[in-house]
């Protein structure tokens, strides 16, 4: 398909001579008299120009003005403007409304042609990035939260609401591999925050001797090994969203630091002086109990204030079994496409085991499981035979006064082992953590780790 090209000239013999050139070399030109054609063929054509060739001065009017009123509804063709007298007041006008080049007559036609490829290439570029941008988009639309049960339909309207809310702040809440990053994602590529940037931080991930580094950047020489200026996560995350990811793992005394930066919106470098402004979303995610972690001491009161200004909350799968049956098809579709096999039938003996299992790790292992599943599938029907979920029958596992024997039958997964050896634990210890962790020589916070994990039943110590 040819490019088009718009000349809009009101010298009848210069425009002829041009569309004549542009034809040649494959361009498929339409030429326009004055302000008032040029509007009629824009708004009557389907085809859209990718490079608009204009005279300044037209005799209904100002071609800058015409480019000032329809450049919202030309985002991507690029202009181009000749003039038989410039001036400077022109040109920068020109400029700073996007033209991509400003003239004067007479033009030789060589150069004129390398300045219309040249604007062409310009507005290609432009248009491949807005479909990449646009499908990346629609990736994480409302519609990439799949499933039909009355708490995803909830979970769904909410955020619809917020989409259309500028938020300065919320916590997501939710068990690990409940897909909190998939709701960050969509609320920030459903807002007004879409085209700018989204940066993430897992507070879990990096030592806090580097986190603070990591999050408010710093100078040359601020440390050894500082070399170079670095720019933080919250000035990367300007205009944009920050994700900070197990909000809960952060360090007390970053926690204070991170509260002055979120409520003034400015903060320093490390090893620097002067003040970084930032205008920024934040988005914090956690799967522990916030509330409990105020009232232990091991997370500040007024930064929980701050950040949860709206509270988002993600229900466990196994409190919406129903929505297997949307999300389990979409994922085998996407594996087809990724593996190259064609999963077409899962039998109602699959449908049983998924139904039938808890599904400690969320969204997550159930993605893992249908991938390795269709990964290793040598027909059309989806194989039982690799799901391989954990035997629920935990009570398999015989307990004596002094000990516990554990079959190796099979019968138990090493992930039913751990959860039948810390509930003994924990039943030996009165449900008390910290007993429960002396018993098996962990640490506490291992051990309420496991707890959790596991959603086992113990009393808050």
């Amino acid at each position: 398909m040819k490019d088009c090209l718009l000349i809009i000239e009101d010298e009848a013999l210069l425009g002829n001579e041009l569309a004549r050139f542009f034809r040649k070399q494959h361009w498929d030109v339409s030429v326009a008299v004055d302000i008032k054609s040029a509007r009629q063929f824009l708004n009557g054509q389907d085809v859209e120009p990718i490079v608009i060739l204009s005279d300044m001065n037209l005799p209904d009017g100002n071609a800058l003005d015409f480019l000032e009123q329809s450049g919202s509804g030309l985002p991507y063709a690029e202009w181009i403007f000749l003039t038989g007298y410039g001036s400077v007041t022109d040109s920068v006008r020109a400029l700073r409304l996007g033209a991509y080049d400003f003239i004067e007559k007479p033009c030789e036609l060589d150069r004129l042609h390398m300045l219309v490829e040249g604007a062409a290439r310009s507005a290609r570029a432009q248009r491949r990035l807005q479909q990449e941008t646009s499908q990346h988009f629609s990736r994480y639309s409302l519609d990439a939260l799949i499933g039909r049960s009355q708490k995803i339909q909830i979970l769904r309207d909410m955020l619809k609401q917020l989409a259309n809310v500028p938020f300065s702040s919320l916590v997501i809440s939710g068990e690990t591999g409940t897909g909190k990053g998939l709701v960050t994602r969509i609320l920030h590529y459903s807002g007004n925050r879409a085209s700018k940037p989204l940066v993430e931080l897992n507070c879990a991930a990096i030592p806090k001797d580097l986190l603070e580094s990591e999050l408010f950047g710093y100078e040359a020489g601020a440390f050894t090994g500082a070399k170079k200026r670095h720019r933080g996560l919250l000035e990367q995350a300007d205009t944009g969203t920050i994700f900070l990811d197990e909000i809960g793992e952060l360090d007390l005394d970053l926690q204070g630091k991170l509260l002055k930066a979120v409520e003034e919106l400015k903060f320093r470098r490390l090893g620097s002086e002067s003040t970084v402004e930032v205008d920024v979303q934040i988005i914090a995610a956690t799967n522990r109990d916030l509330l409990g972690k105020v009232k232990s001491g091991e997370f500040r009161q007024d930064l929980y204030h701050r950040l949860s200004v709206l509270n988002i909350h993600i229900p466990p799968l196994r409190e919406r079994i129903e929505d297997l049956r949307d999300l389990v098809p979409q994922f085998v579709a996407d594996c087809n496409i990724k593996t190259g096999k064609n999963i077409k039938t899962i039998p109602d003996s699959v449908w049983d085991q998924l139904e039938s299992y808890d599904w400690p790790g969320n969204i997550r292992e159930l993605h893992n499981i249908v991938e390795r599943c269709v990964l290793l599938a040598d027909s059309e029907v989806f194989p039982a035979q690799w799901l391989q979920l954990p035997n629920k029958n935990v009570a398999a596992a015989v307990v004596a006064n002094d000990g516990m024997f554990i079959p190796l039958d099979g019968s138990l997964s090493l992930q039913d082992m751990e959860k039948v050896i810390i509930q003994e634990a924990l039943s030996r210890a009165n449900n008390n953590v910290t007993g429960a962790a002396r018993l098996l020589r962990a640490t506490r916070e291992t051990m309420r780790y496991r707890v959790q994990k596991y959603h086992l039943k113990y009393d808050q110590d």
